[in-house]
Order: structure tokens, then sequence, then C-alpha cells
């Protein structure tokens, strides 16, 4: 088969991108040209940018089996590519998120939930309030313009090497350095992600099986006890979520970390049942953290979370 990939030459997009190849399709890629690319050298670099006039001349005259959209994060930019595609692809994948459902509070979180109101017309910041809204109202258009021939795949945190965002990197780093580590909760909060190696080979099964459809894409669910003892971490000290919030840590320094008792814990409780019977496999969570140290030890990553700032934490945390 013939695949496009609009974005492809990081993370998430780049395992897709091999995944493909692994399969024996040919891919193209659309890209800015703004970020490495380390992909073999049987992709064909298109140059193009969907958010200006002009910016997708390099498609002209061209027909692909499928398109796998992994940068649509603006509708406008979005629109774009879907009107330039409409008769010149077989289908359309979109890379969405779990962040769009409205009641991330539910256990677990299913494809038919309630999603939160498309971002207003015109919103070009992508933020943590807008993210959302704005992958809402992408689906919105990839669905209205392909039916039937949508397909709507809405990923968990994404986990594996290659990742840039630093968020499951941390902790695996974290663990590999040893000593007492801050761990958020009691142990009994759940974390859940899902390895890229498998958002990208379901990718390649719903294309090559031309599935539509919406999917969540999630892998196991783990109590944080058990994800503490998967990384082998081996002297955790355990601070609860009010005493985290009150010495200024959240999100950002303790990535993965949703409260069970929190307005979003259902996002570390999405099911994925729908995903698996059309054919998703999973990784077992112990080789993703393999696999990611082996990468992230080489990679550099710096991350918002000290050593310093960790043990004044820890110090904190016991008067």
């Amino acid at each position: 088969m013939d695949i496009l990939v609009l974005g492809g030459t990081q993370f998430v997009g780049r395992h897709i991108v091999l995944a493909f190849l692994a399969s024996g399709h040919r891919v193209s890629i659309l890209t800015r040209g703004r970020t490495p690319d380390e992909l073999p050298e049987t992709v064909e670099r298109l140059r193009g940018d969907r958010g200006e006039a002009g910016g997708l001349d390099a498609l002209a005259g061209r027909s692909w089996d499928a398109c796998v959209d992994v940068s649509g994060y603006l509708p406008q930019a979005v629109q774009a590519s879907v009107d330039a595609l409409r008769e010149r692809v077989g289908g359309y994948v979109l890379i969405s998120t779990v962040s769009v459902y409205a009641e991330p509070d539910r256990h677990p979180v299913r494809e038919d939930d309630p999603l939160l109101p498309p971002a207003p017309a015109g919103t070009t910041d992508v933020t943590g309030e807008t993210y959302g809204p704005l992958k809402v109202a992408c689906e919105h258009v990839v669905q209205t313009a392909f039916g039937a021939r949508a397909t709507i795949l809405r990923p968990q945190i994404v986990a594996g090497p290659f990742d840039h965002t630093a968020r499951y990197p941390y902790w695996v780093d974290r663990a590999s350095g040893g000593g007492e580590t801050l761990l958020p909760g009691d142990g009994q909060d759940h974390v859940q992600v899902i390895d890229a190696r498998d958002l990208a080979r379901f990718t390649v099964r719903v294309v090559e099986g031309g599935v539509g459809g919406i999917f969540n894409v999630a892998g196991p669910r783990l109590s944080w006890g058990q994800f503490a003892r998967l990384l082998g971490v081996r002297a955790p000290v355990w601070v609860d979520a009010a005493a985290l919030r009150d010495l200024g840590l959240g999100f950002r320094e303790l990535p993965l970390f949703i409260p069970e008792t929190g307005e979003q814990a259902g996002l570390m409780n999405v099911s994925a049942e729908r995903a698996v019977l059309a054919g998703l496999t999973l990784t077992p969570p112990e080789v993703t953290a393999r696999d990611t140290r082996a990468w992230s030890e080489h990679a550099g990553l710096s991350y918002a979370l000290t050593p310093q700032r960790e043990a004044e934490v820890l110090a904190a945390a016991r008067r």
C-alpha cells in the first residue's frame, strides 16, 4: 500500500512510519522540515505547511491508499489537508487523544462517553485548556469529510523509545538512579499508558483492514505500587496528593500521576476493549520500561523535578 503520513519524524509518528515500513508498505511523509529526521532513506520526503497558502502543493496530482494524520492539532489545518485529500486517499486516520472526553471522572472511559465542546473557531493556541477541545474539532472535520472512511484513534499517554515529552522517561530514569525515590500517593492510585509501538501496529492494522470508527488505545492499568516495583524502585517514599499540592508539585514535576479521587481519574482508567477486539496487541509493561530506559539513558532529557528539589521535598514531607 501507499501511505501518506502528515508528520512522522518524531516519537509517535516515527513509530508509525517504521511500523508501515516493517509491514512492507511504501511511505511518504509531509513535514515542514524543522525537526530532526532519522527515518530510513526509503521514506519519501515531501515538504509543506498546511497552515500556509500553497502549503500542500507537494500533494498535487498524487494519491495514496490512506493518510495518517499525526500532526493535526488545529481544525483549520486539518480542514486544509482534508480538502486536498478527500478524493485522493482511500481512508483518513486521525491520531487524536483521550483528552477529548468531557467527563474524565468516569470509570472506565469509553468511546461513546460525552466529548468536550469543540474549540471556538479561530482558536490557534494549543494549551492545556484548549488541547482537548481543538482535537474534538479536528475529529469533527475528519468525520464530516470521510464518514465511514474516517478512523479516529484516541491514545492514552504514549510511552516508549523516542519519547521527547519526558513524561514516562522521568520514571525509568529516576528509578535507575537509585536511592530514596519520591513517589506520589500511597501506591493505590493507578497509572496507564500505551506503548507507542502498540499504537503504531494498531494504526497499520486498521489501515490494512480498512477499519473505520473510533477507538481508545490504552495499555495495561497498573497501581502505582505495581509500577514502582516494575521500575525497580528500591526505596520508595510515598507522599500523598494533598501534601504534594502543598509543596507545589503537580503533574509537571511528577508526570503520569492523577489522584484516584481527582476529577480526571478516569483518564487512568481508559477502556481499550473495542481496539483489542479489532486487533490491538499490547507490549508487556516491563518491556516498555526496559526499552524506554535503553533509549533515554543516551537521550539527554531534562526533567522538571531536579534531584535537589526532590531531596527538599522528601525532607519537608518528613517534618
